[in-house]
């Protein structure tokens, strides 16, 4: 279906065929959901060893009584299996409760209120901040944004992650941009991975930057592939120690998508002088965190080897969700002018992006017919697509016969509105 080859009396028929099929999909009273990059429930099971994991027994490794107050950056035990995961050294991290983005936010909320370096580096106290934005991303990183106020600059990018060009010359002439968001592996939404250079010039920016900048890089999906081979992404640390930026990033991760979403274990991974800054404010707001569930989580992923043969299994149970996704985009859209989409190796997501001015009009024909996916415009900073054309897939929780179906209307629609837009011009 090529709509710019049609002629009118064609886009009618198809608009006629489209329209019926829409209601028949109406009249069948479906309630699907493609909104948000949930683990299914065949995917948590895979972590139910850890009920009971610790037999009574809540002395670590090391000697900690888990039981107990303090501890407030992390066992060391889970400080080293973060440290292996995301490239750093054991003192450089620190494990907090269920939520790598509850960190992401008291980041944000410190170097607001205090300063990323301390007494006189408050973003409180600039006329104006700014951050540098990915687009598509991740929502909830524009929601930290709002929360503060600070204004958010989109950044394109492509399959090598943000246009690097642009973001040095625009840090290199606003020092009051004082923050960029990464998600650098299975990007969310678009599933690509940042190349080396993109890691290496981000690790660099510290050299361009004011000094209360920092890069959020938060490495969500850095052990979610699909494949056995997967792609590599570069170490952002080691290039930091070369250009000695080790400053520059803040990187987090978590195993909310790795064991159980509502109760895994968080991790902040940065210089030991972040640590410091960060510690001391966090340790005012808490007396330490859940090292029974740390200490839990070290019985049933004792390494990386542990890791490695766990991820396997949940990989095992995503590849044919996202193959029925990639089936039913490739059928209907290969041949055609109507979108195109992502097709990552890894992560919780796929894009699409449909014809410039219809991806919210997509989404209501989709919801219409009993199939509900993230708002529009959802993947950009104050929830504004300047195309209104990118949607965002998450077919992680559904199963494979609910994804097979909201595929079919949510392809029958994008081709409903694609054909009406065409007959109104």
């Amino acid at each position: 279906m090529y709509l710019d080859q049609a002629n009118r009396e064609q886009l009618q028929q198809w608009q006629e065929e489209l329209a019926a099929k829409h209601e028949s999909f109406k009249s069948s009273g479906l309630n699907l959901n493609l909104t948000r990059g949930k683990p299914s429930t065949s995917q948590l099971t895979l972590a139910n060893a850890l009920d009971g994991a610790l037999d009574g027994n809540y002395i670590s490794d090391d000697g900690t009584d888990t039981r107990n107050y303090g501890g407030l950056v992390g066992l060391p035990g889970m400080r080293a299996l973060a440290a292996e995961i995301l490239g750093v050294t054991d003192n450089e991290v620190l494990v907090g409760g269920n939520s790598s983005l509850t960190l992401m936010y008291f980041s944000i909320l410190f170097a607001w209120k205090f300063g990323p370096n301390g007494e006189g580096s408050a973003w409180k106290d600039e006329s104006t901040v700014k951050f540098l934005c990915p687009v598509p991303g991740y929502d909830r990183h524009f929601a930290i944004c709002e929360e503060f106020g600070i204004e958010m600059i989109n950044v394109p990018m492509d399959e090598n992650g943000p246009d690097m060009d642009l973001v040095e010359s625009m840090i290199a002439g606003d020092t009051s941009i004082k923050g960029i968001w990464c998600v650098p592996k299975y990007s969310n939404p678009t599933g690509c991975v940042y190349n080396q250079d993109t890691v290496e010039r981000l690790a660099k920016l510290g050299t361009i930057a004011a000094d209360n900048f920092r890069v959020f890089y938060d490495n969500a999906y850095v052990v979610h592939d699909l494949s056995d081979e997967p792609p590599e992404l570069s170490n952002i640390m080691d290039y930091c120690r070369q250009y000695g930026t080790e400053n520059s990033v803040l990187q987090f991760a978590s195993t909310s998508k790795v064991t159980f979403a509502g109760a895994g274990v968080a991790f902040l991974a940065s210089s030991e002088d972040n640590l410091k800054v960060i510690s001391k404010h966090l340790g005012i707001a808490s007396i330490g965190p859940n090292k029974v569930n740390q200490l839990r989580h070290l019985k049933v992923i004792k390494n990386m080897a542990d890791l490695q043969s766990h991820m396997k299994k949940h990989a095992e149970l995503l590849r044919p969700r996202f193959a029925c996704v990639m089936r039913h985009l490739n059928e209907n859209f290969s041949e055609s002018d109507l979108g195109h989409w992502s097709n990552p190796e890894g992560g919780y997501f796929i894009s699409f992006d449909t014809r410039p001015g219809l991806a919210g009009e997509v989404i209501r024909l989709s919801a219409e017919a009993g199939v509900k996916l993230t708002p529009a415009g959802a993947t950009f900073p104050y929830g504004k697509d300047p195309e209104d054309r990118n949607i965002r897939l998450a077919p992680s929780f559904p199963t494979v016969d609910e994804i097979n179906t909201a595929m079919a209307i949510f392809c029958n629609s994008v081709k409903l509105a694609s054909v009406r837009q065409k007959l109104a011009v």
